[in-house]
């Protein structure tokens, strides 16, 4: 292998820096990027050559790919810094985010545990209050536990009489936490804490003896018991070690703390659920519930009594019931029938069943008794969301959130006996929701498909094709674009902006059949109906291709990069986060075999065809006229490997035939599951959102 000659890129980075002495306007202002070097890699698969000039990129901690990566920020940093709407844009972010924040509440006996901050504190901190209407006293404060402010907190369980709390301990962005158990009333550590591991649950016994906990190893998922008081090492494996890397296990125990329920998962969105219980009153062995359907299940138990979410011969999802005492399927009977809206959560509270719909992309809760009567709706005039019902069957307290992409989230206290609900807490962030119009609109795909879009801008937009507007999206693992608040969609507006946000099949907007028909082979309807909505804004006059940037993370950036690469002419900007985009081989890294039941795996020569078909970094042309693009990623995202983006930015800088930069904005903290600190947050939105201003020349 040839030597890396760092000294090169430092001194071509240099000649780089003087060429810069105001603000940069025009893209081609832009000199080329730092080079990267060419070490060929050829694969066969199935009989194919599949070229990788880039694999050397895939070794995150080689001296080589430091240097690459320092190199790519101080290229990125260098573009960013001289853009003129940054100040303005970081004031405007401050204002949005720097609020002060409460939570709902999770109750156990009369205590109510949240998460608070005030807009000035970086990061979240948990909270106890003695009754509703106490006062909050801090239980946990991240704040005092890294210099850096990059480790954030969470509560994962707690026992049922609130004496005792576990939370983990996250270190930058990354999956993985530390696991602690404290004692709520003398604020002491147990010294049963789990090691730094990827943790399915974590659920504590009723009597605080112990507890259970699904822990992710390179074999697979295994679920473990401890003994509170006990070594660690010493914990008894109770299932899992007959399944492999691509199955998800957890571990719940029921909320009278009688059954412990253990789910098996194929991947992050298989079609079938593994459900096992066992009675910790009579310490039973371990029994098979369901193991043989080919169906999603999800199952709350109060009493002896189960209620069944389910997709059995139901797209869009219906609610079995059934008991304890006899609980085997066939003895299973219709709760709740499936309708044309979407059946999308159960939530036992009160007394009463909470049903979360979703009906045309548009969110409300029905009421139901016990014996399946409907006596109620929880519902908003507004395009918006309702979501996260909450509380416990033996409280009149419930709490729900509402929000929408110009109103900012607020939860509400809603009393069961009375129908009757209050606000508990609202964000107070400065924004003129008057001044924003919320509007859904249908578009054709390109197999004739009729997909739902939601639409924000002022009210006095003019339709003169000539507005900036930035597309997103997601389109998999049944996941739903449902409304939300976001300080990037408001500077947006408030600048002139459109925001479009398309229901892409994949998702779960319209039930399983919706999911499905952009798995696998069919992967590829999910980027036509997103060509197809980028299409509908510049054939209704809302924007054009010079003023239509994009934006997506995760599987919503294989989304992004599929675009850039199919439709490359449809688009000015791209930002695309912590990205899947070489196919071939995304399944060999991190959580890659939980996804394979939504894409399949190149390694199967019936899924090659398709797979490579689609896969971004393969289909990248060398003179291809592409958009500007912006990767974002970094070390701590342990879900989605950050070598997807090196290796494509690296890619892509060496072969567009445009003036248009390829930008990798890479952080050594940074990752997929969150915990930024507050600042850092600001200045990562700052970065995208003055790229993206940038670009469709909103200034």
């Amino acid at each position: 292998m040839r030597r890396y000659q760092t000294s090169v890129y430092t001194v071509m980075l240099m000649a780089f820096l003087l060429l810069f002495n105001s603000a940069i306007l025009n893209a081609s202002d832009i000199p080329k990027p730092p080079e990267t070097k060419i070490e060929m890699v050829v694969d066969t698969l199935h009989g194919n050559l599949i070229e990788d000039p880039y694999r050397w990129l895939e070794d995150q901690e080689s001296p080589a790919t430091r240097a690459w990566i320092d190199q790519q920020n101080k290229y990125t940093n260098a573009i960013l810094e001289t853009l003129p709407q940054r100040d303005r844009l970081r004031k405007r972010f401050s204002e949005l985010i720097k609020t002060d924040y409460l939570s709902r509440p999770r109750q156990h006996g009369n205590r109510f545990f949240l998460y608070k901050k005030t807009g000035e504190q970086e990061q979240y901190i948990i909270y106890v209050r003695e009754g509703l209407r106490g006062e909050d006293t801090v239980l946990v404060d991240p704040h005092t536990l890294s210099k850096d402010l990059s480790k954030s907190v969470g509560l994962m369980d707690i026992s049922d009489d609130g004496t005792i709390v576990s939370y983990y301990v996250r270190d930058g962005g990354a999956d993985e936490v530390t696991v602690k158990f404290l004692d709520v009333d003398t604020r002491e550590e147990y010294p049963d804490s789990l090691p730094n591991a990827d943790y399915f649950s974590v659920s504590m016994t009723l009597d605080k003896k112990g507890y259970y906990y699904s822990l992710r190893t390179e074999e697979g998922s295994r679920i473990y018991y401890h003994e509170m008081g006990s070594d660690i090492d010493a914990d008894k494996l109770i299932f899992g070690q007959e399944y492999g890397p691509e199955m998800i296990l957890s571990a719940y125990i029921t909320e009278d703390g009688k059954y412990l329920f253990i789910y098996v998962y194929e991947g992050s969105s298989g079609e079938k659920t593994e459900i096992y219980f066992k009675n910790l009153q009579t310490n039973e062995s371990i029994q098979t519930l369901v193991n043989d359907i080919e169906a999603v299940f999800n199952i709350d138990v109060v009493g002896e009594k189960m209620y069944i979410r389910t997709n059995l011969d139901a797209p869009n999802w219906k609610v079995m019931t059934g008991n304890m005492k006899n609980p085997s399927p066939e003895n299973w009977t219709e709760f709740i029938p499936e309708s044309d809206a979407v059946l999308r959560h159960i939530s036992p509270v009160g007394g009463k069943l909470f049903v979360s719909y979703l009906e045309n992309v548009i969110s409300h809760v029905k009421i139901y008794e016990p014996d399946g009567a409907n006596i109620g709706e929880i519902s908003f005039p507004a395009i918006g969301t309702v979501s996260g019902v909450g509380g416990r069957w033996d409280s009149d307290i419930a709490f729900f959130t509402y929000y929408s992409y110009h109103i900012p989230m607020t939860n509400y206290l809603y009393h069961v006996s009375t129908g009757e609900r209050e606000v508990w807490s609202r964000i107070d962030v400065p924004v003129d929701c008057d001044n924003f119009e919320v509007k859904q609109v249908w578009f054709t795909s390109k197999d004739d498909t009729r997909v739902p879009m939601f639409l924000v801008h002022k009210k006095d937009l003019v339709l003169d094709s000539n507005n900036p507007t930035l597309l997103t999206g997601y389109g998999g693992f049944r996941n739903s674009e449902q409304p939300y608040f976001s300080s990037m969609v408001v500077t947006l507006v408030e600048n002139g902006g459109v925001y479009a946000a398309p229901a892409l099949r994949g998702g779960g907007e319209f039930g399983e059949e919706w999911h499905r028909a952009a798995t696998f082979e069919r992967k590829q309807n999910t980027f036509d109906d997103f060509h197809a909505a980028a299409e509908w804004l510049i054939d209704n006059k809302y924007t054009n291709p010079s003023k239509l940037g994009i934006r997506g993370g995760s599987n919503g950036g294989l989304l992004v990069g599929a675009a850039l690469t199919q439709r490359p002419e449809l688009f000015r900007a791209v930002i695309c986060t912590y990205p899947l985009l070489d196919m071939l081989r995304y399944h060999k890294f991190l959580m890659g075999p939980y996804w394979v039941t939504e894409y399949g795996s190149a390694d199967e020569p019936d899924q090659f065809g398709y797979i490579y078909a689609y896969s971004p970094y393969h289909n990248v042309k060398k003179g291809g006229r592409y958009p500007a693009v912006m990767f974002v990623t970094g070390d701590s995202d342990t879900r989605v490997a950050p070598l997807h983006a090196r290796k494509m930015t690296a890619l892509l800088q060496t072969s567009t035939g445009s003036d248009r930069p390829i930008m990798l904005h890479y952080d050594t903290k940074a990752g997929h599951s969150g915990g930024t600190p507050m600042s850092k947050r600001i200045e990562d939105i700052t970065d995208q959102q003055s790229f993206l201003f940038w670009q469709l020349g909103i200034e």
